[in-house]
């Protein structure tokens, strides 16, 4: 803020980041820079993101970061959204999701800024023609998880609590709800970095059984594979599908 300079800082994964305070830095100018980076981060650098990272406050008591955030990432490879679209199958995502891919695969990508935003858009996302809808609820991480604050993450599962029971109610019978994340997060330890390794998988439709264990997976490309074999496609990467494990006997 005293030089006017953006925050220019990277992390254990494979990303690009760029913080300015909006009052300093607008946000177009912000973007600029990042759409800058990401012209030079190309291959063989082959950084996957550049994320432009706003912030409001007047000191580190009151430092926030905002709903502003932008990602510009690589184009990723062929996925399983290619697929789903490929197959005539309308995939909507929202939140950050559509971004994080490029755009690419999407009947329709909503960029909504927060989890009352992702709920509400998700509940009507339910009620349209999607045949897949991929939500990305980033305030547990972004707002508490990194800045290390277990009141707000207890007070955002509280709150995630709620809208999952509203958002069950509107689970049509044949609708499977997958809960899953990119990474662990404990907001009580020491670092301000993800501090897991294992990632949750909860899985909830009227039509399977209740209390089965899927374990401990050996890949995360399990759920890929899963949601392949539900739409009847073919699984791209080595894995196992456990779609039997959660149909009723």
């Amino acid at each position: 803020m005293r030089t006017g300079y953006p925050i220019v800082y990277t992390s254990a994964d494979s990303v690009f980041q760029i913080a300015a305070h909006e009052e300093v830095i607008p946000l177009e100018r912000l973007y600029e820079m990042c759409r800058i980076a990401r012209e030079l981060l190309k291959p063989p650098h082959h950084v996957q993101r550049v994320i432009a990272r706003p912030f409001v406050g007047t000191d580190p008591t009151t430092f926030r970061r905002t709903e502003n955030r932008r990602d510009f990432p690589l184009p990723p490879p062929y996925n399983l959204i290619d697929q789903l679209a490929e197959a005539g199958r309308k995939v909507y995502g929202i939140g950050v999701i559509g971004q994080v891919f490029a755009e690419r695969g999407f009947a329709r990508s909503v960029r909504t800024g927060n989890n009352a935003e992702h709920f509400s858009a998700t509940l009507e996302a339910l009620h349209s023609d999607a045949d897949f809808i991929f939500a990305n609820f980033e305030d547990f991480d972004m707002l508490y998880g990194h800045r290390n604050d277990p009141h707000g993450f207890a007070e955002a599962l509280e709150a995630f609590d709620t809208g999952l029971q509203n958002l069950r109610q509107h689970l049509h019978a044949d609708d499977l709800l997958i809960l899953t994340a990119d990474h662990g997060n404990d907001p009580t330890t020491p670092s301000t970095d993800h501090s897991r390794e294992y990632v949750p998988l909860l899985c909830y439709s009227p039509q399977i059984a209740e209390g089965v264990p899927l374990g401990t997976r050996a890949s995360f490309a399990d759920l890929s594979a899963t949601i392949a074999e539900i739409f009847g496609l073919e699984p791209r990467l080595r894995a196992e599908s456990f779609l039997k494990l959660l149909m009723r006997p």
